[in-house]
């Protein structure tokens, strides 16, 4: 059951997409604010978030921005009253992988809700393995040693795009533009703390090394 975590300062509303979620079938996590989130995020990560702009302390597209820099690559809905084309061009450029605006439908937002966990999904297709590494894309599994390793969605896009790539080196560039999306601004330093995370959670004892960094080039497993 997909986990969708809301943010939205309006009550009634908050307690609406609540319900239509849960009738679903999905799981909800709904919240007024963002701090609430920002702790749940440290614990597990969503499936989706559907974030209102308009939110107390913080603007909700700069918090999504925020997240997008750290490394934290959950599909983002913006639901929001800011209707311009300027407006909507500044929320994708924050992250955002779809935009509805207020008025909506909640037969139409519950059809794109679908449609972005479908896109997000990694390819569907067998096992692949790299020495003692398995991983199952269907299932999002990975297992180091026989020892299952509990992944972001983003570290495991990582893992997989670099063990379906074992046999070239993989330039950062070309890391950013397969796992955080061509559409985002490229910065390395954001592959390399994301590749750095990646270590500790397959490596935890820096004895086997995975994966090599190639100098001004980018990484391969080895």
């Amino acid at each position: 059951m997909a986990l969708i975590v809301v943010i939205e300062d309006e009550p009634d509303l908050l307690e609406l997409l609540e319900y239509h979620l849960l009738k679903e079938g999905y799981d909800v996590f709904a919240s007024f604010s963002t701090k609430a989130v920002e702790k749940l995020l440290e614990e597990e990560m969503p499936a989706l978030m559907i974030v209102d702009r308009n939110l107390p302390g913080v603007e909700g597209s700069e918090f999504v921005a925020d997240l997008r820099r750290n490394g934290i690559d959950v599909p983002v809905i913006f639901l929001s009253a800011k209707s311009s084309e300027q407006e909507i061009e500044e929320g994708f450029e924050r992250g955002a992988d779809d935009y509805v605006t207020k008025p909506f439908n909640f037969k139409e937002l519950i059809h794109r809700i679908k449609a972005v966990l479908r896109r997000s999904k990694p390819e569907e297709g067998g096992i692949l393995s790299f020495r003692d590494i398995v991983v199952k894309p269907a299932l999002r599994e990975v297992t180091v040693g026989g020892r299952k390793v509990e992944l972001t969605p983003l570290e495991f896009n990582l893992l997989l795009e670099l063990i379906k790539n074992r046999q070239i080196v993989l330039s950062r560039e070309e890391l950013f533009d397969r796992v955080w999306g061509a559409e985002g601004e490229y910065r390395g330093k954001t592959v390399n703390v994301a590749v750095t995370r990646l270590k500790e959670k397959i490596d935890p004892d820096k004895q086997k090394h995975y994966i090599r960094s190639v100098r001004g080039v980018g990484y391969q497993m080895c």
